[in-house]
């Protein structure tokens, strides 16, 4: 195991791994905290339009993926506030929109497109050195941002009607977030893919939630999670020679579920 760290694949692959641990525990933390685990997977397929537009234009698609996704987001928000649609129904209209446009766009371009694979299934071993350094950049802006405006997001994140009454800029925060929510779902695409990409920002905020219910323990205790859940991911990737993507989401739920009973275990024996 230790002559695969040699290889500069892997260390992307390690680099990769620990940067989508700190956004996806942070806005992972939001979305559960929020409920919006559903739209949240609604984005995730829609970015699969975006996905294909680039494809088909001859551009990067994760940068295509990004613009549709946070295009996506506004969308699902403003029809469910503004437009008098259920938010179900937003998020089967973008979904499935996002989803044809995709496989549209991928029929009509000439050729084979080999990279396809890895953006639905994922494949953590083939980021390089743009897709660290937009994983990089969104870490950044999403530490500041939360920094910056910590009880702001708090307050909407519990109670939205309550942050309204306080003449706090709910719309600015719930779009903002919806905004980070797309990019990180994006960014995270290479390494678990559009199937799995919507567990990487709940399954370890879903662990963190066994032993606290406070958001800012929440957020470190998913980090630390979700780069555990990560590196255990990847041995088994290297050992198994199976899918780098499903193995880091298996690893994260079999490592929620043994927390799980041993917490139920110790709740016994007290």
């Amino acid at each position: 195991m230790m002559s695969i760290l040699e290889y500069s694949f892997f260390q992307n692959a390690l680099l990769g791994s620990f940067l989508a641990s700190i956004v996806c525990g942070i806005i992972g933390t939001y979305i559960v905290t929020r409920r919006l685990v559903f739209i949240s997977g609604g984005i995730t397929h829609a970015s699969f339009g975006g996905i294909g537009i680039g494809v088909f234009a001859g551009i990067n698609p994760i940068l295509s993926a990004m613009a549709f996704s946070v295009l996506s987001a506004f969308g699902i928000q403003w029809m469910s506030e503004k437009g008098k649609v259920r938010e179900d129904s937003a998020i089967a209209v973008f979904w499935t929109f996002g989803m044809s446009i995709g496989i549209i766009c991928c029929f009509l371009t000439p050729g084979f497109m080999p990279d396809l694979p890895s953006f639905l299934f994922g494949s953590i071993l083939a980021i390089n050195g743009t897709d660290i350094l937009i994983l990089a950049i969104l870490t950044a802006i999403v530490i500041l941002f939360f920094t910056f405006f910590y009880h702001e997001i708090i307050s909407v994140a519990f109670d939205s009607n309550f942050a309204r009454s306080q003449k706090l800029p709910v719309a600015l925060i719930e779009y903002t977030m919806m905004a980070l929510i797309a990019l990180t779902i994006v960014s995270t695409l290479r390494m678990v893919g559009i199937v799995l990409a919507i567990s990487l920002l709940t399954i370890p905020q879903m662990t963190a939630n066994i032993f606290t219910y406070n958001f800012r323990r929440m957020v470190f205790l998913s980090i630390f999670i979700g780069w555990i859940d990560c590196l255990i991911g990847l041995t088994m990737s290297y050992q198994l020679n199976v899918p780098s993507g499903a193995s880091i989401i298996f690893s994260g739920i079999v490592v929620y579920a043994m927390l799980r009973a041993a917490k139920a275990l110790c709740a016994k024996a007290k």
